[in-house]
């Protein structure tokens, strides 16, 4: 059987470390791995439409930056394809056969989908199309075959849900679909990168994230904000590093080679840590280090991304061949699933036989 990876990502704003550290780095070292058959990465503006219909020029301006980010962390055409999840069709047809499949109930009980309902403030009037994308989410995975899907911890519910209907189908029709498996990141403190300003969650509605397409300056001005340990408040004063953003930040960043680069006095980030812990050890020295290395992980990026940004009809044409592309494989995928239902009325004359 072929392995297949299929993932992406909302084009809502431009990409930000906590999309780096969850996923993108992952999807470029699988990419890399030469052990997937086909790799799908999709810009999925259908489901960003779901909570903002009412302000579709915020997805079309970001499906450039969001492709963008996607090539600057290393993302290559050659080996993976990129595509626009609304240039696919088939998705949709998929969705609303799946429809059938899942209870209101239960996407109810999806705790995804009920912190982000909480997260948008849709508890009073819920948009039929964002309570529904659990279900488009797994007509996304399963129209591709995908054995693999790369994610954060958060949308491992999602996962769940998508082989409950996977299951159901192959159940009532008859074995047609594939059966996806998780791959988290390896390193824990990427499974959920915290906000600068130590709120849970990144996220671009709350303006607390370290973009990917960050200037310099930026980045350092945003790093010597962060929210550290609230009781750390003279350098004598013993700090806490679990729950501290500056640490979580290192502890998904930090490369043992940085200490003698950035910081020789420190063997590793254990002696930082265990210095920190005891006291005698001030927040603005942690975070000057801080800066140094994400500066050395995010150069890189800065640069590639300006290569693309000279070239955008070159990124243009990688979205549009790259969607044909997508398209081709999820109508094989349509044709086999009318199939299994007995929906197929006219690819053959069987209806009146």
């Amino acid at each position: 059987m072929s392995k297949i990876i299929l993932t992406g990502d909302r084009p809502t704003g431009r990409l930000h470390v906590g999309h780096y550290v969850g996923s993108l780095s992952e999807r470029v070292r699988l990419q890399n791995s030469g052990l997937y058959d086909e790799i799908y990465i999709m810009i999925a503006d259908a489901q960003a439409l779901t909570d903002n219909a009412e302000h579709p020029e915020k997805v079309r301006q970001n499906i450039l930056q969001v492709a963008l980010d996607y090539l600057a962390c290393g993302i290559d055409p050659e080996k993976s394809t990129i595509f626009i999840q609304s240039m696919v069709p088939e998705l949709t047809e998929l969705t609303f056969y799946y429809m059938n499949l899942v209870t209101v109930a239960r996407v109810q009980r999806n705790p995804t989908v009920k912190s982000e309902i909480q997260m948008r403030n849709f508890e009073a009037s819920i948009p039929v199309g964002f309570f529904c994308y659990p279900i488009s989410q797994a007509a996304d995975i399963t129209a591709f075959r995908a054995t693999t899907v790369p994610v954060g911890e958060d949308q491992l519910p999602m996962l769940e849900q998508c082989k409950e209907i996977v299951h159901k189908f192959n159940t009532v029709y008859g074995e047609t679909l594939t059966e996806p498996e998780i791959i988290l990141p390896s390193n824990k403190a990427c499974l959920r990168l915290p906000g600068i300003d130590g709120k849970a969650k990144m996220s671009k509605s709350l303006g607390n994230c370290i973009y990917l397409a960050d200037e310099e300056a930026d980045v350092k001005k945003k790093v010597m904000s962060m929210f550290t340990d609230p009781n750390h408040l003279r350098v004598e004063d013993p700090g806490r590093v679990e729950g501290n953003p500056v640490f979580i930040y290192l502890d998904a960043f930090c490369k043992p080679e940085y200490f003698a680069e950035f910081l020789p006095e420190y063997q590793n980030l254990d002696e930082l840590k265990a210095h920190y812990t005891h006291g005698g050890l001030g927040d603005v020295k942690v975070k000057k280090f801080l800066n140094k290395v994400l500066q050395a992980e995010l150069s890189p990026i800065r640069e590639r991304r300006k290569y693309w940004e000279q070239h955008l009809d070159d990124v243009y044409d990688i979205l549009k061949e790259g969607s044909k592309v997508a398209e081709a494989k999820a109508a094989q995928t349509l044709h086999d699933v009318r199939s299994a239902m007995q929906i197929n009325y006219f690819d053959d004359n069987s209806l009146i036989k």
